[in-house]
């Protein structure tokens, strides 16, 4: 299928020409955005990290397909009448144990994997109370999941349906290798243990997102990318300028609030070098971030 979806896409590759090239060969992000965001906004933009990554590389570093599939909507009965929702909640202060380290998809569109991974590790890790920590195989989702499309990105319904049927083994079995050359590889036949998700639920309001947080732990999101988000550094992300460049897959660990902003706490996996040691704010409503959320909990 992936063959097909490419040999679809080379005729207006084709007819766009040198100027599809040359638009994919700029810097994703100039000097002249990091003085605009700088100058008015809530965040701080740096080149430190982006450096001269091009708009194509920028690109490949997205993979968070639309889906026309939605995982039926989180119902929390009795426990929505009593929940109390604090104005800040950090899973690392909370389950300081089970949260995983950041990792780094590198040169692949794998965060749909990534994403989902470690959503399903920590929540492993959560529901048995600290006594089970483990770190899941996205390489498995990215070489394995026939419904998605490797490093060209995936579906975030389809990744836990995935997990929900077939499972997905430790990293240590089947370690990430398609960060060096930007290929999906083929399918280890050699992993014997594997962890399964049970059916995951949608969260697509802000009081859905952390009631699902509250009860469960972090829940895996998609949103758009626009090229000034390639070049931030600390503070809560508003999109200022530049183009959209596509969809991106993260892990919500938690919110807070700056001055009159509510914010997300969000694990990126761009490596500790990117954002916050890895992690990013952003404002609530912001680019889709809090629209579609999902997760699954461990089948045990």
């Amino acid at each position: 299928m992936v063959k097909t979806l490419v040999l679809l896409a080379l005729p207006a590759l084709l007819l766009a020409g040198p100027a599809l090239r040359l638009q994919d060969e700029m810097p994703v992000v100039s000097k002249e955005m990091v003085d605009h965001v700088n100058s008015q906004s809530s965040w701080t933009a740096s080149l430190e990290w982006v450096g001269n990554m091009s708009v194509g590389q920028a690109r490949r570093m997205l993979g968070a397909l639309p889906s026309t599939e939605k995982a039926p909507a989180a119902k929390f009965g009795a426990l929505d009448q009593y929940l109390s929702v604090p104005a800040s909640f950090d899973s690392r202060t909370q389950w300081p144990k089970c949260i995983g380290a950041i990792r780094n998809q590198a040169d692949c569109g794998s965060c749909w994997a990534f994403s989902a991974s470690e959503v399903l590790a920590d929540r492993i890790c959560i529901d048995s109370n600290a006594a089970t920590t483990v770190v899941l195989s996205p390489q498995w989702l990215v070489s394995c999941d026939s419904t998605n499309y490797g490093c060209g990105g995936g579906m975030l319904p389809a990744a836990w349906k995935y997990m929900q049927t077939h499972g997905i083994p430790l990293d240590s079995c089947d370690p990430y290798t398609s960060g060096d050359n930007d290929e999906s590889g083929s399918c280890a036949a050699n992993c014997s243990t594997f962890y399964k998700s049970t059916a995951a639920t949608s969260y697509s309001t802000p009081s859905a997102i952390q009631a699902g947080i509250l009860a469960g732990g972090p829940v895996q999101t998609a949103f758009t990318v626009y090229q000034d988000f390639m070049s931030y550094k600390s503070g809560v992300y508003v999109h200022k300028t530049g183009s959209e460049l596509g969809g991106h897959a993260v892990k919500i660990i938690g919110w807070g609030v700056s001055g009159s902003q509510n914010y997300w706490i969000v694990a990126n996996s761009w490596g500790t070098d990117w954002g916050l040691n890895g992690f990013f704010w952003i404002q609530w409503g912001q680019c889709g971030i809090d629209s579609d959320a999902i997760a699954g909990n461990y089948a045990h």
